[in-house]
C-alpha cells in the first residue's frame, strides 16, 4: 500500500545519482535499509543544511524541505560517525545526515564539529517503483563484465588518515600519466564515503572514467568487517580491469584500517602482484608505521607524499626513516613547480 507521495522535482542527494528520474514519487511507510531510496524532511525549526546534489553542486535544504537520500553507515576518525539501527530507519523517527552525499543514520558518539551537512531529519518513508518494489541504489549499479582482464598497471593511493592528501596525490599521478602520453586512464575511489565532487575532480583532470562505491551499489564501504564486501570489491575490480584503459588509479578513502581497506587490499593483491603504491602521510612517523603495516601483508610502498613532504626537512626525515622516495606531488620537486612526470619516474 502506498502511504503518500512527493513532487517529481523533490530535491535528491548525490548518493542517488544513478537512480533515473521518476515521473511520480510514491512513498511507503516502511523501515529503510542501506541503499534504499528514502524520503526525509528537515524540521521547520531546524537550521539550514547543505548537501551535495547529483551533479556535485552544493544544494541547500531549507527548514520544511523534503528531500531524497539513503540510509547508510559511516565510521570517520575526523568527522561524523553513525550507523543504521537494527531493523532499519523507522518512519516518523529522527536521524542524522552523516555525509553531504546524503547518507543518513543514527549518530554514534557526540555531535561533530560544525559541518554544513550535519542536521537531524525526520524519516518519511521509502520510495517504491512502478511495480510496488522498494527502490534501492543496488538496482542501478554497474555490473561485472565478462571481458578479459586487460592487465593495465595499477597506481594505488593510500593514506594514514582521512583528509591527508590522497586525492591531491592521485590527481598528480593522473596528470603525470597523461603527460607521458596515456590518454585513457580510469580512476576508482574504492573505499570510504561516496563523493561526486571527488570523482568529478578526477574527470576534470582528464580521467576517461571515474567510479566510486555508489557505482557498485553501496553508499559507503562501512561498517568495518561487513559481510559480503569482498564480492563488491571483486565486482568493481573486474569491471575496471575489463575497460580498454592504459592505467588504473585507485584511491582508498579513509586510513589503512577503516572502510574495509584491508579487505580491499586483499582483493586487489589477488589480482595484481606488481602494484605501484603511493602513500599520503601526515608525518614521518605515520609513514613509517604504514610501511610496516603494509609489509606485514606483503605490500611495498613505492612513493610517499602528503604533508610529510611539505618542507625539505620533513621530506628528508621521511625518506631517512622509511627508506622510500618522498616527493611533494602537489608542488613538484621545486617550490611552486607544476606536478610533472618525476613522481611517476620514481614509481617505474
Amino acid at each position: 500500500m502506498n502511504d503518500g507521495s512527493l513532487p517529481a522535482s523533490v530535491k535528491r542527494t548525490s548518493a542517488l545519482r544513478r537512480v533515473p528520474p521518476l515521473d511520480a514519487i510514491r512513498l511507503r511507510s516502511e523501515c529503510g535499509s542501506e541503499g534504499d531510496v528514502c524520503a526525509f524532511e528537515l524540521p521547520q525549526d531546524a537550521f539550514v543544511i547543505t548537501v551535495e546534489a547529483p551533479g556535485g553542486r552544493a544544494m541547500t535544504i531549507a527548514p520544511g524541505d523534503p528531500f531524497l537520500a539513503t540510509p547508510g553507515h559511516r565510521e570517520s576518525t575526523r568527522w561524523v560517525s553513525g550507523s543504521i539501527p537494527a531493523g532499519g530507519l523507522v518512519p516518523g523517527e529522527h536521524y542524522c545526515v552523516l555525509a553531504d552525499c546524503g547518507v543518513v543514520g543514527e549518530l554514534v558518539g557526540n555531535a561533530p564539529p560544525e559541518q554544513g551537512y550535519f542536521g537531524r531529519v525526520r524519516y518519511l518513508g521509502s520510495v517504491c517503483g512502478d511495480r510496488g518494489e522498494t527502490l534501492n541504489i543496488r538496482q542501478f549499479a554497474v555490473t561485472g563484465s565478462a571481458e578479459a582482464d586487460r592487465n593495465m598497471p595499477v597506481y594505488l593511493l593510500l593514506g594514514t588518515s582521512g583528509d591527508v592528501g590522497k586525492t591531491t596525490a592521485g590527481i598528480a599521478v593522473l596528470r603525470a600519466l597523461r603527460m607521458k602520453g596515456h590518454s585513457n586512464v580510469v580512476v576508482l575511489k574504492a573505499t570510504g564515503t561516496a563523493s561526486f565532487e571527488e570523482i568529478a575532480r578526477y574527470q576534470d583532470f582528464g580521467a576517461a572514467q571515474a567510479f566510486d562505491c555508489i557505482d557498485f551499489g553501496l553508499p559507503t564501504t562501512y561498517p568495518s568487517d561487513r559481510g559480503g564486501i569482498s564480492d563488491v570489491f571483486f565486482n568493481a575490480l573486474d569491471y575496471c580491469f575489463s575497460l580498454p584503459a592504459e592505467a588504473l588509479v585507485v584511491e582508498c578513502g579513509g586510513d589503512l584500517f577503516g572502510a574495509n581497506v584491508p579487505k580491499f587490499l586483499t582483493c586487489l593483491k589477488a589480482r595484481r602482484c606488481d602494484l605501484k603504491i603511493i602513500l599520503a602521510a601526515a608525518d614521518a612517523l605515520g609513514a613509517m608505521g604504514a610501511k610496516q603495516a603494509l609489509a606485514d601483508i606483503g605490500l611495498t610502498i613505492s612513493l610517499i607524499s602528503g604533508p610529510c613532504t611539505d618542507s625539505p626537512i620533513l621530506r628528508e626525515r621521511t625518506e631517512t626513516l622509511c627508506g622510500v622516495p618522498a616527493i611533494n606531488l602537489l608542488r613538484g620537486p621545486e617550490q611552486g613547480a607544476q606536478p610533472h612526470s618525476s613522481g611517476i619516474a620514481a614509481l617505474e
